[in-house]
């Protein structure tokens, strides 16, 4: 499961139609602070995540498991918002004080 910041939106005239209805959004991979971390990627959206939003994502034969991606042609699925991150009793990230 990796971090990551949804920075923009992807959007493809023509696609396998197996992702046909898939939202795609750019998404930079974070370390839990908030860092940047990696080149950006291209993630189906899976959860109805927007801009800004922490979320996790995950890549290769797991981005193809869950409900909206099983079976496609999938590298990265975003399956989660993030609410909290906490690490040794600190709060690294919350997102009621989050600012986009």
């Amino acid at each position: 499961m990796i971090f990551a910041r949804v920075t923009g939106s992807v959007v493809c005239t023509q696609k396998d139609e197996k992702l046909v209805g898939c939202k795609l959004l750019l998404v930079q991979p974070v370390d839990p602070g908030g860092a940047d971390r990696g080149n950006p990627l291209v993630a189906v959206d899976a959860v109805g995540a927007g801009s800004g939003e922490l979320v996790l994502l995950v890549q290769g034969s797991s981005a193809r498991q869950t409900s909206r991606t099983q079976g496609n042609p999938v590298d990265a699925v975003i399956f989660a918002i993030v609410d909290t991150v906490e690490q040794g009793g600190k709060i690294l990230f919350r997102k009621s004080e989050q600012r986009v």
